[in-house]
């Protein structure tokens, strides 16, 4: 009978089918060491996907004489949500966010400048998704990247552009809707 390499040291030979063979026999036990940790399921998945990302580029250092498969995987995943905790941490806490991203007021004089398209665009604005809003706030203006917002937030940086392409495509909707912006030919 002949031994079948480990599933980790196939992941790590670059066998196509071993991530997803990995990612089935081990899912089970990272999910459940993420959400654990994590506040959230969504949170949890994000989790994973890292988790399982660190471990395809870790699996060439398995060693079956070190530990079992199942040691090295729990390992990975445990060091890997340690690290996440530690970020969080370090990241300022998201109830407090939407008082700090509160634009700053405008002197008198602009305020009573304020044309009617600024209005239009601000009440727009104020019927995007709470999240879209945050996202859009931010990189309005703070000016800040989608890498920044994706770090201030916790969100991920697919979940941060998503909602600011979202975003964006809502206002527009909402004030071509009012007549505030004309529709432009396609091409």
């Amino acid at each position: 009978m002949v031994h079948d390499p480990s599933i980790l040291h196939q992941v790590a030979s670059g066998d196509p089918r071993a991530m997803g063979e990995c990612m089935e026999r081990f899912g089970g036990l990272v999910w459940s060491l993420a959400r654990r940790v994590t506040a959230s399921a969504s949170e949890a998945d994000d989790a994973v996907q890292e988790i399982f990302i660190d471990l395809w580029k870790s699996a060439g250092r398995f060693d079956p004489s070190i530990a079992s498969e199942t040691t090295f995987v729990a390992m990975i995943a445990r060091r890997r949500l340690i690290d996440r905790g530690r970020r969080k941490k370090r990241r300022p806490d998201a109830a407090s966010l939407p008082d700090a991203l509160q634009p700053e007021a405008a002197p008198e004089a602009d305020r009573t400048e304020r044309s009617e398209d600024a209005a239009r665009a601000t009440a727009a604005f104020e019927l995007l998704r709470p999240e879209q809003q945050r996202v859009l706030q931010l990189a309005i203006y703070h000016g800040c990247s989608h890498e920044d917002i994706s770090r201030t937030t916790g969100l991920p940086l697919g979940t941060v552009k998503t909602h600011a392409r979202r975003g964006l495509i809502r206002l527009r909707e909402i004030l071509r809707d009012e007549g505030a912006l004309e529709e432009r030919p396609a091409g």
